[in-house]
């Protein structure tokens, strides 16, 4: 099979010739920079400059050579673009390790932290204080006044909406669109991997990034109606940029990536009930829309224990979900595989990366990304991916020994 081929597979409930792959396909099956670089070097292959795509996660872009090695069967639509040194700029990470950063996205020091600034107003919407190795938001545009005639104009004063990865700002302008469709083209015609469209379309979260998390439970709680109405101008906002979007892209992506993180540790941020009442018909509505332009599958994006919400959001259209946090309450892959595996792909849940990832030993890896594929795999409906990014302090031993689990 083509790995192309092998997605497809898998997504058909059908068994494959091996296991499908992603690592990186997607901006939460990565690698943080840090870890990649040591990552290569443990590899033995040749040192490039290390290029930071995700400037808020700091993550790396996963170079051919890492991606054969491992067998790796996604590649994201992004890779496409910001190909030429232009595009780069010179950075370190908190490591000291020398990277690239995204020239609309240099980081800048000021007052004994790094600050990213919105491209419209200069605002600082992102900071990260010295030894710390991630930026964290750091202006709610409706926190203290709300506008909703300026919710898109607001997107560039939100951290998570703002600070854009590959294509960023080179799809921007009255011939954005025929850069993206022609980057989208060239991509198809150099790779039989399944290409990754990320799109977004987030709902719950970008309540939670404009309002903040606990002013935006509250309205959701006290004020349904300015809730809803906030939520259906974002809908039609989404609306519009996915219809441009997918007429660009067209047949050439293989799936379509939106996001919206429901779950917490304990189980679902909402209750099934409030999700059903705010965000189902809408997702259902963007899915469809979604379905009926382009012949791309439907991917969420969706952290923590969401056990409880994963009937709704198959009604809704949902065909694959990543990156089934197993160690979430209600997250157990042996329930979760008899309950929805025959309606729903699990894209993920493939290896914990809070504990085992991080302090287990390969030994201790490989056996427990086999017992998980061994559960996974039956029947079709799963793609191989570690649950989230590999953190910055992972050793590169144990990543290497998770992905020859898998390949064994």
């Amino acid at each position: 099979m083509t790995s192309r081929e092998r997605i497809l597979t898998a997504l058909n409930h059908q068994v494959s010739d091996r296991v499908p792959v992603d690592f990186s396909g997607h901006r939460s099956s990565g690698i943080a920079a840090m870890a990649y670089a040591r990552l290569r070097e443990f590899l033995g292959l040749p040192r490039k400059p290390i290029r930071v795509y995700d400037p808020v996660q700091q993550l790396a872009i996963v170079d051919e050579d890492v991606l054969t090695r491992f067998r790796v069967d996604t590649i994201e639509l992004g890779r496409a673009f910001a190909r030429e040194d232009h595009w780069w700029t010179e950075w370190t990470l908190p490591d000291g390790t020398p990277c690239l950063m995204p020239v609309w996205a240099k980081p800048e020091w000021v007052a004994d932290e790094w600050v990213l600034r919105s491209a419209r107003t200069g605002r600082v919407i992102a900071q990260m204080p010295d030894g710390v190795w991630y930026f964290e938001q750091a202006h709610f545009p409706f926190l203290e006044h709300e506008d909703l005639d300026q919710l898109e104009a607001e997107f560039s004063e939100c951290m998570w909406s703002a600070v854009a990865s590959p294509p960023g700002p080179i799809v921007a302008g009255p011939d954005g669109a025929e850069r993206l469709a022609a980057g989208a083209r060239q991509l198809r015609a150099e790779t039989d991997r399944a290409i990754i469209g990320l799109f977004g379309g987030n709902l719950l979260e970008l309540g939670q990034w404009f309002y903040r998390n606990d002013q935006f439970f509250m309205l959701l709680a006290a004020e349904p109606e300015r809730a809803h109405a906030f939520l259906e101008r974002l809908t039609e906002i989404h609306l519009r940029q996915l219809e441009r979007f997918a007429r660009a892209v067209g047949g050439h992506i293989d799936l379509i990536l939106f996001g919206d993180d429901l779950g917490m540790q304990k189980g679902p941020q909402i209750s099934p009930a409030m999700y059903r009442e705010f965000f189902q018909p809408r997702q259902q509505r963007l899915w469809r829309r979604a379905r009926e332009l382009i012949p791309a599958r439907i991917m969420l994006h969706c952290c923590g224990g969401v056990r409880e919400l994963l009937d709704g959001l198959i009604e809704a259209g949902l065909e694959a979900i990543n990156p089934v946090q197993i160690t979430c309450r209600g997250m157990d892959p042996a329930g979760l595989k008899r309950d929805f595996g025959h309606r729903l792909t699990f894209w993920g849940g493939g290896c914990d990366t809070r504990d085992m990832l991080s302090h287990g030993t390969p030994a201790q890896i490989r056996e427990h990304v086999r017992r998980l594929v061994d559960l996974w795999r039956p029947g079709g409906g799963f793609v191989f991916q570690q649950v989230h990014n590999i953190l910055a302090d992972v050793p590169p031993e144990n990543i290497v020994a998770m992905f020859d689990a898998v390949n064994e």
